[in-house]
């Protein structure tokens, strides 16, 4: 029998009614002749109402209570839809994300998935059941619950799918797949039917909200379809596949943008080896995912390194340079906030030449400045400010005639 995975994230499951419509639809599937296998999400901003009473209670929240009490939102939700498929008729069971065997890292709050022993998944499959698993966590080899960071559901309903061998993963959320654009910025953005791992794995990681990175990453590398579909509509969606040599790629398949990159300037720092090592293997070492990187020519025996970071972790990158300036002599540190990164995504870039030109050409025309360029065999993304990233966006977009 088929078998699909489900993941339903916190607006599909907001409120009772949103529920029995995913039970609804879960009942329908499973009709169908389809083992359904769901991942569910914590109701609405259940994660974010919990986060803000640990704030409200304490200031010192250790990381594995923290854990603890997020994890409960996605409890909540598993075990209403189980009751709400009982309603029709449907047998289903709950299980937390160590029931189902999903056995992580130590790394609270960020944990990475290790392993997943499935057998008891297996058993609800076998027995007619439909088994609804909580996203977002699992239990580490130390036997504490952790989550699994920002997009944890995804990544849970994808590794379920890779493990259990699922023809298909579908990812539910509020939006109809994947589009050529935000279609907030760009309202006559299209909805793309199909997209490739590669270039979805570059949207997500350049500013497209629509699918998590570590979830694509997963899912390409164990080889699972994804399907991006939405539970207000039911329509199809957007798949996202391995890439098809025999088709004729698009040039250009999306413009995205992102505004939560900050970037930190080092100026004058010596231009001798090991000085950029030392630099960023310090800043590996506090966990911050430095992305974008310049380095000027070196001037009079010095040089000035530039890259980018998530806003969040700012704070932390301009400490760890600070505290490196004797040792590295380097002069000053300079962070900027007011960035935000434009990308143009496309498999057809690796066959056509011409893409970057015609970018800068039309960010030129609406004066808009690039301070930082980055480029992938089928990405380019510039580093512009943070004004007038979507009116880049709105020229690019029209500029590779993607509407």
């Amino acid at each position: 029998m088929p078998l699909l995975v489900q993941k339903y994230g916190g607006t599909s499951v907001g409120d009772p009614e949103r529920i029995r419509a995913v039970a609804d639809h879960v009942a329908r599937t499973r009709r169908s002749g389809v083992d359904v296998v769901v991942v569910v999400s914590a109701m609405g901003r259940t994660t974010d109402d919990l986060i803000r009473l640990a704030d409200e209670v304490s200031a010192n929240q250790p990381a594995r209570e923290f854990d603890m009490l997020v994890s409960s939102g996605e409890r909540i939700s598993m075990a209403l839809l189980c009751m709400a498929l009982a309603d029709l008729g449907v047998e289903a069971a709950s299980f937390t994300g160590s029931q189902a065997g999903i056995i992580t890292d130590t790394n609270h709050t960020r944990a990475k998935i290790v392993e997943i022993r499935a057998d008891r998944l297996r058993e609800a499959l076998a027995a007619g059941k439909v088994p609804v698993v909580a996203g977002f966590q699992g239990v580490s080899t130390a036997r504490d619950v952790t989550t699994l960071g920002r997009g944890g559901s995804d990544t849970t309903a994808v590794a379920l799918a890779a493990v259990l061998g699922a023809d298909a993963c579908e990812i539910y959320t509020d939006v109809t797949g994947v589009f050529s654009a935000d279609p907030r910025v760009v309202p006559d953005a299209h909805r793309l039917p199909r997209i490739s791992f590669d270039e979805m794995l570059e949207m997500a990681a350049t500013g497209g909200r629509v699918l998590m990175l570590r979830s694509v990453e997963f899912a390409r590398n164990h080889h699972v379809p994804l399907h991006v579909r939405s539970s207000f509509t039911w329509e199809p969606g957007t798949w996202v596949v391995e890439e098809d040599e025999s088709m004729e790629q698009a040039v250009v398949t999306a413009v995205t943008h992102d505004a939560s990159e900050a970037k930190v300037t080092v100026t004058d720092v010596p231009d001798r080896p090991g000085v950029a090592a030392r630099l960023f293997r310090a800043l590996a070492d506090r966990s911050v995912n430095v992305d974008m990187i310049v380095q000027n020519t070196s001037q009079h025996g010095t040089t000035d390194i530039s890259f980018t970071v998530p806003k969040v972790d700012l704070a932390t990158s301009v400490s760890v340079c600070e505290d490196l300036r004797g040792e590295l002599g380097v002069a000053d540190v300079v962070a900027d906030e007011d960035v935000a990164r434009v990308s143009l995504v496309g498999a057809g870039m690796k066959s056509h030449p011409g893409v970057t030109a015609t970018m800068f050409e039309t960010l030129a025309k609406e004066g808009i400045n690039i301070d930082m360029i980055s480029t992938s065999t089928i990405r380019i993304s510039c580093m512009v400010r943070a004004g007038e990233v979507e009116k880049g966006v709105r020229a690019l977009h029209e500029a590779f005639e993607l509407s």
